[in-house]
């Protein structure tokens, strides 16, 4: 997805202009998480569907100087996905999603010798909803699990994924039972009804709520009964924190799969999971995101 970002530095005035800031940069929380996976270390790849368009061109460029191997099908006669983020100087963010051809990855586009030695499979609910692509979102999972990789889920969007109620919501969640669960705590509060997270240990074995600057809740249901850990962070002050959940996320993957080879205990590794998510997420906020080129 191309993210178009606007900025102003000031208050918005009908029927004038504000000065501010309007990027072209690269988005999509699949991408995003993606983009931090190999960032970090991690063999990353991004299964995605862009329009035969410049901007497509461009993003799948950028995947691979960011190390990811893309296997991106290109839409005719669709533009590729776009996504209009507008930040308030006090820094709120608000979405307008125009996902395009981003929707239209089919069942049948999928390969399964891209899940090969996968360790792990990582989608945003985005990649659950609608068809044709929910049903791809379906078909990656069965192809993902046959491969041996376990399957993350993030709640990503509280509209998407209550479009329909929050009973067929929980289903759909309850039907993939994750491996392991993200949500930031209104995400959890939506989809749940409920203040109290430890619910979604009823739809997967690890949960994570993501709490932004007040740090993360990980709950578990492996071992022996349920664990609660409350992560505390450091608060960075930004105005802009688009992408820093996705980032989080890879993070949190590459810490849990580093700490549970190297052999350290449920806990010790779902804490330093954590905290991975956290710093790469504080890494997210703090860099400026590049221009993409379009050229």
């Amino acid at each position: 997805m191309l993210d178009v970002v606007m900025a102003p530095t000031r208050p918005l005035e009908a029927g004038t202009d504000v000065p501010g800031r309007v990027a072209l940069v690269q988005g999509g929380s699949a991408g995003n998480t993606a983009r931090w996976l190999a960032r970090l270390g991690a063999r990353s790849s991004l299964i995605a569907a862009v329009g035969r368009d410049v901007a497509g061109r461009a993003l799948v460029a950028a995947l691979r100087q960011d190390g990811v191997a893309p296997h991106v099908i290109r839409v005719s006669a669709v533009r590729t996905g776009r996504i209009g983020v507008f930040v308030t100087p006090d820094g709120e963010r608000s979405f307008v999603a125009d996902r395009a051809a981003a929707d239209r990855l089919e069942p049948a586009d999928l390969r399964a010798a891209w899940f090969d030695r996968a360790d792990a499979l990582h989608l945003p609910v985005y990649s659950l909803l609608g068809a044709p692509l929910g049903l791809a979102g379906q078909r990656a999972i069965e192809l993902g699990r046959s491969a041996g990789a376990s399957v993350s889920v993030d709640l990503a969007s509280i509209g998407p994924l209550l479009a329909d109620g929050r009973g067929p919501a929980q289903a759909l969640i309850a039907d993939i039972a994750p491996d392991l669960l993200f949500a930031t705590a209104l995400e959890a509060e939506a989809l749940l009804g409920l203040r109290d997270p430890e619910g979604l240990l009823d739809l997967a074995q690890v949960a994570v709520v993501k709490r932004g600057p007040k740090g993360s809740t990980v709950l578990t249901r492996l071992g022996t009964g349920r664990s609660r850990f409350e992560i505390a962070t450091e608060h960075l002050a930004t105005r802009d924190t688009t992408g820093a959940g996705d980032a989080f996320d890879a993070g949190f993957l590459v810490g849990w799969f580093g700490a549970r080879l190297a052999g350290r205990s449920l806990s010790v590794s779902l804490q330093r999971a954590a905290l991975a998510g956290h710093r790469a997420a504080a890494r997210q906020i703090s860099t400026a995101r590049p221009e993409l080129p379009l050229a």
